[in-house]
């Protein structure tokens, strides 16, 4: 039987373990939590992360794992351990709506008041009183704890909320998009990169550590973009249901069945449609194939016809959005009534090389390719329209602005590829357009699509004997 003192020495190293061991200390924390290895895996990344940070190392970790698996609990309590470690960090966590940072503020005022917490961390402490806003004490609320006699605090705020005159250590994505609805708009998926290109990443400091968790829903959701255009992006990428054998588990087992059985994950899989199961449980989303365009119904031709055709090259110019692509398309109406794709140029740099790409490419076309721009609103859209029409004199250049939206647009040109009416001239940009075209609107650009659908009206609108080859 361990006397006192035994107990107390075990007691010792159990406490010491939980100040240098993320999963000790969780351990500790929640005696009776449920575990897996799923839940220590997680555990030895987030040490990993830490140790990282403290090396300088900049580190930037994202998980992905199905929705109810633990991993919102288990990066709040690791918020609480870093804490601990170093009261000076200053953290901000950042979700897609204020109740699940309430909720995640909650839970880290109720760690860190415990007796438990405070027998591992007691350098550590936040006011005892609940205050909103009170001159020259610190701050404990539902938006910010500070911590006593330190330079720390946590900071919870909603994706597009404001963090001006903030600065972090350690920035915590969890699920910046709120479902499925969301995630599907480009219009938000833009707003919320924006978001944290222009506000939340520029908080960080010189050796700050990104940390994400969240459930996928599209390729293109802010953490797809993240991994995409950010260097060093460590991903810990886990399915609901194993598709392969992995170190932990064999194929078709279950994360944590200890939290979601296998039947479970079953049941709703059956109840699911298949590309929101792979998104939302395997973190693999897929983009749903469109139902306006049948790009296999385009043929492939090796050579251009020798008959008068009829050319336009139109336009879809670069946004602000960061991602987005200037694109040309080459179109030519056959003597026969078909219609053939003969190039397209995709281009991502500012307007300066833009327009002389522009102005390039019309020459290179010649003088018999009518060059269709689309003309922005407003005076700058007038002067750019102004300025490629006078660098293209000599050539047939029209703007116009864009009516109506996107698919309204696409239609025409979408019934006569439907109808295999449309042919394409073998090249290697053959693979992205039909890629574009097969998941338009769903996929993650629609450029191509909108400079065909230009090229598409301008050739239905041209006066006969206007071209010659």
């Amino acid at each position: 039987m361990l006397t006192r003192t035994d107990l107390g020495v075990v007691d010792k190293k159990r406490i010491m373990q939980a100040r240098r061991s993320f999963w000790a200390y969780r351990q500790h924390i929640h005696p009776a939590m449920k575990k897996g290895w799923w839940q220590r895996e997680i555990a030895r990344h987030l040490q990993q992360f830490y140790e990282d940070f403290v090396a300088g190392k900049r580190p930037k970790l994202v998980i992905q794992s199905p929705p109810q698996h633990g991993k919102s609990e288990q990066v709040v309590d690791f918020i609480s351990w870093v804490c601990g470690q170093n009261p000076d960090l200053r953290v901000i966590y950042t979700s897609f709506s204020d109740r699940l940072g309430v909720r995640a503020n909650l839970r880290m005022q109720r760690l860190l008041d415990s007796a438990k917490y405070q027998r591992v961390f007691s350098d550590l402490r936040i006011s005892s009183r609940n205050i909103v806003t009170v001159s020259a004490q610190v701050l404990r609320n539902r938006e910010i704890l500070e911590f006593i006699g330190r330079e720390g605090y946590f900071r919870n705020t909603t994706v597009n909320g404001s963090i001006t005159g903030e600065g972090l250590d350690i920035g915590v994505i969890d699920d910046p998009v709120k479902g499925r609805e969301e995630a599907s708009s480009e219009t938000i998926r833009d707003k919320t990169w924006e978001w944290f290109t222009d506000d939340f990443f520029t908080r960080f400091s010189e050796h700050a550590g990104l940390l994400a968790i969240l459930t996928r829903w599209h390729v293109d959701d802010p953490i797809g973009r993240f991994i995409e255009r950010m260097p060093g992006v460590k991903v810990v990428s886990r399915p609901a249901i194993a598709t392969e054998d992995e170190a932990c588990r064999k194929k078709g087992e279950a994360l944590f069945p200890e939290l979601k059985s296998l039947e479970f994950l079953l049941e709703r899989k059956s109840i699911m449609f298949p590309p929101y199961w792979e998104a939302l449980h395997q973190q693999n989303p897929i983009i749903q194939e469109g139902e306006l365009f049948k790009p296999d119904q385009i043929g492939i031709i090796d050579a251009l016809p020798v008959d008068r055709t009829k050319w336009v090259r139109g336009w879809d110019l670069r946004s602000t959005v960061e991602g987005d692509w200037t694109v040309g398309v080459r179109m030519g109406r056959l003597d026969d009534g078909r219609y053939v794709i003969s190039d397209v140029r995709r281009l991502r740099e500012g307007p300066d090389v833009r327009d002389n790409a522009i102005i390039n490419t019309a020459k290179a076309d010649g003088i018999h390719t009518k060059v269709s721009l689309p003309q922005d609103p407003g005076q700058a859209g007038k002067t750019q329209a102004l300025y490629l029409t006078r660098a293209l004199s000599g050539y047939r250049v029209t703007s116009s602005p864009e009516s109506g939206d996107k698919i309204t647009r696409a239609e025409p040109v979408a019934a006569q590829v439907n109808i295999g009416n449309v042919l394409m001239l073998r090249a290697e940009w053959n693979d992205k357009l039909i890629d574009e075209l097969r998941t338009f609107p769903n996929g993650t650009f629609d450029d191509q699509v909108d400079a065909l659908s230009r090229t598409f009206g301008e050739l239905l609108a041209a006066r006969s004997g206007f071209f010659t080859r």
